[in-house]
């Protein structure tokens, strides 16, 4: 028969041969984990290459539509800015005349009118009755 320090000699090694094995599994299963890693890694550094030279590029084509854009925003500026100056010459050629010539009828009118309204006052005072 075995003395109890035997038997638990025997549970001890027992407990270490499985706690091996549990280790060997997992070493083994860590193994194919990096392996997967590895292949994965490799597959996206394949594809990496082609997807950044696209994404260059792309970045290149906008940069040189950018430069298309802002030569067509800086044209249209100057138009604004001509069109304001058109507007205001032409605001200073006709206003002035406009407003002349407003008066000027302005000031007709008044003088038909007053000069109505005093003619029959003068009639009635020249007929005798």
């Amino acid at each position: 028969m075995l003395t109890a320090g035997e038997v638990a000699g025997l549970i001890a090694a027992t407990g270490w041969v499985v706690l091996v094995c549990v280790m060997a599994v997992v070493l083994v299963k860590l193994a194919r984990l990096l392996t997967e890693t590895t292949k994965a890694v490799a597959d996206l550094n394949n594809r990496l290459g082609p997807l950044l030279d696209d994404v260059s590029v792309t970045v290149n084509e906008t940069n040189r539509q950018l430069v298309a854009v802002e030569a067509i925003a800086h044209d249209v500026k100057q138009v604004s800015g001509h069109a304001a100056r058109l507007s205001a010459v032409t605001q200073t050629i006709f206003t002035g005349p406009l407003i002349k010539v407003s008066s000027l009828g302005y000031g007709v009118r008044r003088a038909i009118e007053a000069r109505r309204t005093r003619t029959p006052a003068r009639a009635r005072q020249r007929r005798p009755r």
